[in-house]
């Protein structure tokens, strides 16, 4: 006997879910619910079926393709319009004219015995035999009265409360004989329980039902679904669960990697590939898809995750569904019922309410309150480039694909044939996505030097020598888990924001050039980089009095790149010096604030121990620089901004620096009390880099370790800032503990605070209100300065959900007081 499966309905009321791909395929315990059925039939060996399709068919054929996996037979016919469950069968009459046959729902989910219905078919000589049930509430169903022989005596479509009169329903599962093709017509819909049926009964065809033992779900609801993940996994209906139960109720999937430390409390499922993290906690009735990340602290209780999906650290899932592909970030809060859609981002700190429906493709910001359905609406990344050029998580937000559309994009707004400089750090992930990179480039008609792996200032450097542009993909700083990939224009320095528009337009719209074959550019590996940097650098910088200083300085390479350029710089400088964590370690391609804090501390004791004039730290990448004076005591790093200062500013006498305009107003000071003055630049680095390459400015600086030596480059160089720091402390014969002693103390505290987009606008709008008479400096943000000299930054971030601030007064309890003010209306206008 062969048996039809009708797999063609849209399932409507399972949208979002079923917005992009078709009812069957919705996954039960991480398998589509028609696999289930397939594998009912194959039980009782209904091998050769018929599958009839019309929504999103492609899909269905695709996934089972001939059936041979599964150990069957697979045909299709294809519905062109919907033609109801009678008329899909109709279609497949051709298939089906020889014997009796099965038909059976595609998305209900069961473990009836088939084998006893279709015996039951035969002994009572039956044209159609309807299998039937009884459910608690009969109201979505048809109700059916059998006799004692179990011939159907009456049908009733979904009825009222009123109308119902028995809880035996049709479950849509039927044997009938090929006759029943005679009472069907072609071509239009037609129904069985509503046209064939009734006209059967009315000419006295023998019509029975059989009342079946076992387990039913109709997945027509939301609320039906997650029921029927929950009753596979406590075992209510006898369905395969491809995975191994490590423990009572605990199933865990081919490849799955769960950590030791990772909260288990069955029943749970966790497909193959998925990672669950150490401190996540997946609680009963839980079912994790294929190739799904779990990241630490994340909760989830009742939630159905199908493939691809990672769900950020410290999230909370309760009683929802999330579609593929989606990305839940950190701390996004998805309640109980809500339903999001396929290729979603739900941002950090966001909460969606429950029942709420966000349909495919759509972006939750970070800090959002979501209490409303979100279908048509749409707000993608309003811009690509945040601080740090393109970032986000590895393999997450950034891919393989990623890399390839926007080096693509990079390369459609320079010209054919131009040279594009190419760099990494020294991890695997950085590694893999230049690869992709350069393939793009090159199929644009773009020239390639790569680099390989060097220090950030170096592919900067490089870069400025012949390039159109520079592309260095490097690990994100202090996130272990995200890179960044960072574009350069033809000198070196990160691309102005009208060009990061730029490319933001070409991207957006997916307009890339594409090369003719004779067009596809090469790919070269410049020799001898690092004595090509390091030459420059002793050229342009002064190390007058440093080979007869006698100076002895502990160097920190970080276990990163800036260790590959120390060797040769160092012996050429003929410093004293002790060089620590020189080797490359790719498992370590960035440092936390709590591991870098604890490098800085054991740096520290060894210059005390060693007698060291200071020590230098580098970041992995070697741009930017942390201190040591020579009692073995961290310099923070907003104060070796100053100290900085003070040095060259002394020595030069004239002049100005680039500071963003967070920067303490002590750099005022100590600036004029030298005779140079301060140009206060925007926080974005490519605003910083620009006044550092203009004439007359003698240095920059961020505060954060990032300096500017412009006598040989206009970016940041950490290596660049230690031989300058050298020369100063040879020449002034200074320690840097007295330095840092003749300079003020700071007081400036900062504040993030979660702001939505749709209210950044008023936010500063009422910050410029409420500053009413005070003086306004609008440079970057909003600057209020009030009459006794204290100030406060008010400044909206252009990546995130964020408004930072700043505060400065003559200590911290008056900046903390005037922090607390502003903060207040911030928080008040973002309400």
């Amino acid at each position: 006997m062969k048996a039809v499966v009708m797999a063609g309905g849209e399932g409507t009321r399972l949208r979002p879910m079923t917005s992009s791909m078709p009812k069957p395929l919705l996954p039960v315990a991480n398998q589509p619910i028609m696999e289930h059925v397939l594998r009912l039939l194959k039980r009782h060996g209904l091998n050769e079926t018929v599958v009839t399709v019309q929504f999103l068919a492609s899909l269905v054929k695709n996934y089972f393709g001939d059936g041979e996996e599964l150990g069957m037979e697979l045909t299709y016919a294809n519905e062109e319009k919907p033609l109801g469950t009678a008329g899909s069968v109709k279609n497949a009459e051709e298939a089906l004219k020889d014997d009796a046959f099965l038909v059976i729902s595609g998305d209900a989910l069961t473990d009836f015995d088939l084998t006893e219905l279709i015996n039951f078919h035969k002994e009572k000589g039956a044209l159609v035999t309807v299998c039937l049930t009884r459910v608690p509430n009969p109201l979505e169903f048809g109700i059916t009265i059998v006799d004692e022989e179990g011939k159907v005596e009456r049908f009733l479509e979904k009825p009222t409360w009123g109308q119902v009169f028995s809880d035996t329903v049709n479950t849509g599962i039927y044997v009938m004989e090929p006759e029943v093709f005679d009472y069907v017509e072609a071509d239009v819909p037609v129904d069985w329980s509503g046209d064939v049926f009734p006209q059967l009964m009315k000419e006295g065809k023998p019509v029975y039902g059989f009342i079946a033992e076992g387990y039913w779900e109709d997945v027509g609801t939301h609320e039906s679904y997650v029921k029927a993940q929950a009753d596979v996994l406590e075992r209510k209906v006898d369905v395969d669960i491809d995975g191994f139960e490590i423990s009572p109720g605990i199933w865990v999937a081919e490849g799955a990697e769960v950590h030791p430390d990772a909260v288990l409390r069955g029943p749970l499922y966790i497909g193959d590939y998925a990672k669950v993290e150490a401190g996540a906690e997946i609680r009963e009735h839980t079912v994790v898809g294929s190739n799904v990340v779990v990241k630490s602290g994340a909760f989830l209780h009742k939630a159905v995750i199908h493939d691809n999906v990672y769900i950020g650290p410290h999230s909370n899932l309760r009683g929802c569904v999330l579609g593929r592909n989606t990305d839940v970030m950190r701390a996004a809060r998805i309640e109980d019922g809500a339903v999001i859609g396929d290729e979603c981002l739900i941002g950090e700190e966001s909460i969606v309410q429950g029942n709420v429906r966000v349909y495919p493709f759509k972006t939750i910001e970070a800090g959002a309150f979501v209490n409303t359905s979100v279908i048509w609406e749409s707000r993608g990344q309003a811009h690509l480039f945040g601080a740090r050029g393109v970032s986000g998580i590895l393999n997450v937000e950034i891919t393989p694909e990623l890399a390839v559309r926007l080096a693509g994009a990079y390369a459609t707004t320079l010209k054919k044939g131009s040279t594009v400089t190419t760099a990494r750090d020294h991890s695997r992930g950085a590694r893999a996505l230049k690869r992709a990179v350069i393939s793009a480039l090159q199929a644009s008609a773009i020239d390639v030097r790569d680099l390989e792996n060097v220090p950030l200032p170096v592919a900067r450097q490089q870069t400025g020598r012949g390039s159109a542009g520079g592309i260095m993909i490097r690990t994100t700083p202090g996130v272990p888990d995200s890179v960044d990939i960072m574009f350069f224009d033809g000198q070196g320095a990160d691309l102005s924001q009208g060009s990061q528009r730029k490319l933001d337009r070409v991207f957006a719209r997916q307009e890339y050039r594409r090369a003719f074959p004779g067009e596809i550019g090469d790919l070269h590996f410049p020799a001898s980089v690092f004595d090509s940097y390091t030459g420059s650098l002793l050229r342009n910088v002064d190390i007058t009095g440093i080979a007869e200083s006698g100076l002895k300085v502990v160097v920190d390479a970080s276990n990163g790149s800036a260790g590959l350029v120390l060797p040769s710089l160092l012996g050429k400088l003929g410093v004293d010096s002790l060089t620590i964590n020189p080797g490359l370690d790719e498992s370590r391609p960035t440092e936390t604030a709590d591991v870098r804090r604890a490098g800085l501390v054991r740096l520290g004791e060894m210059v005390a121990s060693s007698g060291a004039a200071f020590g230098v730290r580098f970041d992995p990448v070697g741009e930017r620089l942390s201190l040591v004076d020579e009692k073995g005591r961290i310099i923070e790093d907003d104060r070796a901004l100053l100290v900085m200062l003070d040095l060259i500013a002394a020595e030069r006498r004239s002049g100005r620096v680039a500071l963003p305009v967070t920067t303490t107003r002590i750099a005022e000071q100590v600036a004029a009390y030298h005779g140079t003055q301060v140009e206060w630049t925007t926080t974005s680095p490519d605003d910083l880099t620009r006044v550092g390459g203009e004439e007359g400015t003698i240095f920059g600086g961020d505060g954060k370790g990032g300096f500017i030596v412009p006598e040989f480059s206009r970016v940041y160089d950490g290596t660049a800032a230690f031989v300058r720091l050298i020369g100063l402390v040879a020449r002034t014969q200074l320690t840097l503990s007295q330095i840092d002693a003749r300079i003020p103390r700071a007081h400036v505290i900062k504040r993030d605070l979660a702001t939505p987009w749709a209210v950044k606008g008023l936010v500063m709008r009422r910050v410029v209100e409420e500053a009413g008479d005070r003086f306004v400096d609008t440079t970057d943000g909003v600057r209020v300065v009030e009459t006794d000299g204290r100030w406060v930054m008010v400044l909206p971030d252009p990546a995130e959900a964020v408004t930072h601030l700043w505060a400065e007064g003559p200590d911290d309890a008056s900046a903390q007081a005037l922090l607390d003010e502003w903060a207040l209306v911030v928080d008040s206008a973002g309400r």
